[in-house]
């Protein structure tokens, strides 16, 4: 595998609203880039938390896996029509910045979210389970690659305190 960790840091988020669209199987990333629904989001009034990150989002709903695409705002923030949102509560999260050559499918394997749980084990740190789990996708750190043709990937684990 040609993903590996170049960091990992602990964050906390306040209670957010994450606005988009909900999946109950794969997610269509194809269909944002052609409706322009980024961009509708990215013109609120309130700015995004995370800011102007695209986040990719899953957690265990009734035992089964529910995924989400869309941005992180504040709890107030008034969801446009036509998309969906979840309020999130505080959350302890632990982040993996990942490498990889151009955003290559590495990055969304089971093995690396696997990788990346072995590392936070090392780290005393420890999975909250049956909750969430994100990708930040972040300019520019995933979308301009470095001068080896490698982009940072954000991927998100929420931890128990």
């Amino acid at each position: 595998m040609s993903v590996k960790i170049v960091e990992i840091k602990q964050e906390t988020w306040p209670k957010a609203r994450l606005i988009g669209k909900k999946y109950e199987g794969a997610p269509n990333w194809g269909e944002w880039w052609a409706n322009n629904w980024f961009e509708a989001l990215e013109a609120l009034p309130c700015l995004p938390i995370n800011g102007d990150a695209y986040i990719g989002a899953v957690h265990i709903v009734n035992g089964m896996p529910e995924h989400w695409i869309g941005m992180f705002f504040s709890v107030d923030t008034e969801v446009p029509e036509g998309f969906e949102y979840v309020d999130i509560d505080p959350m302890e999260y632990a982040v993996c910045y990942l490498q990889d050559q151009d955003g290559s499918g590495d990055f969304y394997s089971m093995d690396t979210h696997n990788m990346c749980l072995e590392e936070l084990k090392t780290q005393g740190l420890k999975r909250k389970e049956d909750d969430w789990c994100f990708e930040r996708y972040n300019c520019p750190r995933f979308t301009t690659p470095d001068d080896d043709g490698n982009v940072i990937l954000d991927y998100g684990i929420s931890i128990e305190k």
